[in-house]
């Protein structure tokens, strides 16, 4: 538990960090030249995957996506967990709430290819914060409940590590984020998901708990 706490500190601290660079670096250029070397090979083809891999963060969809899984999860007589995952939604108002305070502009045509159009300001990455919360929490279900067929397992987990390795490219490519915007918003995910694993985890008797030998 120590170590965990520590790598916790470890993670607010980066985050912390890379929001005063930022701040004092508005427009800098290691995101310029990172955002020039994702999309230094573009296709039409390549266009619809990334934007496919980036569908389940936008609104509406990234609204059903939730409560569609948690529904199921529900369906399933698995409520603790049905309730976990729709308890990722409150995520929205942190990163709203983020986003309006450091206020960052997005890419402009200026300086990048844009393949898509969005409304909020940009850091951090609310798709990768989501993403990395939402699937992240999957994986971490995944491991601990082992009465699960080991086949839905493992597609469900090798789906989970595919979106959350591919979303910061996706978010760059498009032209939606800078790399900066991405960094925080994969690092705000893993502090947004450290408390959610803690109280999933935490055993309180309830039969959806994982076994105690899962916790040494």
């Amino acid at each position: 538990m120590r170590i965990l706490n520590y790598l916790l500190a470890l993670l607010i601290i980066a985050f912390i960090a890379l929001t005063a660079f930022v701040i004092q670096n508005p427009f800098s250029a290691l995101d310029l030249n990172i955002s020039k070397l994702v999309q230094q090979h573009h296709s039409a083809t390549l266009d619809k995957v990334m934007l496919g891999i980036s569908f389940f963060g936008e609104l509406p969809w990234s609204l059903v996506m939730v409560l569609a899984v948690a529904g199921v999860f529900l369906a399933y007589k698995h409520r603790r967990e049905a309730y976990f995952i729709t308890a990722i939604l409150s995520s929205g108002l942190v990163i709203l709430g983020a986003k309006h305070i450091f206020n960052r502009p997005r890419p402009t045509e200026l300086y990048v290819r844009l393949v898509e159009i969005n409304r909020f300001q940009s850091f951090p990455s609310g798709h990768v914060t989501s993403y990395v919360l939402f699937f992240g929490f999957m994986i971490v279900l995944m491991k601990y409940m082992d009465h699960l067929a080991p086949i839905t397992r493992k597609i469900i987990t090798y789906l989970s590590v595919f979106y959350i390795i591919t979303i910061p490219v996706s978010r760059i490519y498009l032209g939606a984020h800078w790399f900066t915007d991405v960094a925080a918003g994969f690092l705000l995910g893993l502090i947004c998901l450290f408390p959610l694993c803690f109280f999933y985890l935490k055993r309180n008797g309830d039969k959806a708990m994982p076994h105690p030998r899962h916790l040494n």
